[in-house]
């Protein structure tokens, strides 16, 4: 099915197959020399005080227009620390709570992208390899006094005092297309009959009480809510697509292959039943392409001292149902690798696994795994895991779901 990616197996493709991969790359091509980079806001809502509160949705419906390759996500609104007596300063992982879930259907009801915002804003770092410079925190890169952070584009506010409040602004991207450059799983949305839709659901819990499990909130060590949220979202399009038979009434011209391409991002919470030494299993979906992985492991979430800097896990290993270890790793090497891709590390807890120069193909080889082995698993002890694949569409009808 993979046949027509370079590099995916030693045996060469059937003509035919390469022939349509040449074919995809000359559309692909054309579209990006031709068609035109537009990007048009699509929604600006004011958050009543149940969606601020993360207890419903946002829908939004996207523009049907051109070959959509991502949206642009903006949330703005003000941090109140409630408290009576403590300071609020920004979790770990941050501003990148704020969405609890996204969720992207296509025009064929397709779940392309249902994931957290915290998957989002991590996958947009280690793609780009962006790490420290996009900062939540007030930390800059400075050369020769020119260059800095000299734009609020990322707002978020820490230790601020009980019974203040703090503006914050949070900026996520949600890739629907591989990158800019790559339209594997780009959307066609110029048609009525079939809209597409795009959900957003916020934090219930942005604020965690000192001594509370902070993984998935914005601030910890103090009481509080969000007000005067607003979220304003962009869609990311090719217009004016080169056209066959007919010239500007025919239909457009489109790369076959990147759109019958699947690009999903999803999530798994809560992974529990993690025993301390043993090899703790999670499992990949079948008849997909895994490109990275992400995994959070908070061995004790009684207190906020679960997410530690890799002394709490042995080891990783990556393997297939003949129980073949295709490679074995201990944390501080996931973290000198995460180092290299992104110049600084993840937050505590934080694994980032690359797999985009062998991606991990389910369809060749089923039953992939990815083994952690813990030293300390306290009750409750959880994962949460954020996966990027590729499948097609034809083969989502046949492959089981993510765990």
């Amino acid at each position: 099915m993979w046949a027509f990616e370079k590099g995916d197996t030693m045996q060469a493709a059937p003509a035919q197959q390469q022939n349509v991969f040449q074919q995809n790359q000359a559309i692909r091509q054309l579209i990006l020399h031709k068609a035109i980079d537009r990007m048009i806001p699509i929604a600006s809502v004011n958050l009543n005080a149940a969606q601020a509160a993360g207890t419903a949705a946002v829908n939004i419906v996207p523009q049907a227009v051109g070959l959509l390759k991502k949206f642009i996500i903006e949330i703005t609104g003000t941090a109140n620390n409630t408290d009576g007596a403590n300071v609020a300063n920004l979790s770990d992982i941050g501003l990148a709570n704020l969405i609890a879930q996204a969720q992207f259907n296509d025009t064929q009801s397709n779940t392309r992208v249902q994931t957290t915002g915290w998957h989002l804003d991590m996958l947009f770092r280690a793609k780009h390899r962006t790490g420290a410079s996009r900062s939540l925190l007030a930390s800059a890169i400075v050369d020769s006094g020119v260059f800095g952070n000299n734009f609020a584009e990322l707002v978020a506010p820490t230790g601020f005092a009980h019974g203040t409040s703090q503006n914050f602004r949070m900026v996520f991207e949600m890739p629907i297309a591989y990158s800019d450059e790559d339209l594997r799983g780009a959307v066609y949305l110029g048609t009525l009959n079939s809209p597409s839709q795009l959900n957003l659901t916020l934090t219930q819990a942005p604020f965690a009480a000192a001594g509370v499990d902070s993984t998935l909130a914005c601030f910890k060590g103090a009481a509080g809510n969000l007000s005067n949220v607003s979220i304003q979202v962009y869609q990311q399009f090719l217009d004016q697509l080169p056209r066959g038979a007919g010239g500007a009434s025919g239909a457009p011209i489109l790369p076959p292959l990147d759109m019958q391409t699947v690009y999903e991002l999803k999530n798994t919470t809560n992974q529990v039943g993690f025993q301390a030494t043993q090899d703790n299993p999670l499992s990949y979906g079948n008849l997909r392409r895994f490109y990275s992985t992400f995994l959070i492991y908070n061995h004790d979430p009684s207190a906020d001292a679960g997410r530690v800097g890799g002394t709490d896990i042995n080891y990783f290993t990556l393997q297939s149902a003949n129980f073949t270890n295709w490679w074995k790793k201990f944390p501080l090497q996931v973290a000198r690798e995460n180092r290299v891709l992104t110049a600084t590390d993840f937050p505590l807890g934080m694994y980032y696994f690359s797999h985009r120069k062998a991606p991990i193909n389910t369809s060749t080889y089923g039953n992939m795994q990815l083994i952690t082995n813990p030293i300390t698993a306290a009750a409750g002890a959880y994962a949460l895991i954020g996966w990027e694949d590729f499948s097609t569409l034809n083969a989502l009808q046949q492959a089981g779901s993510l765990a």
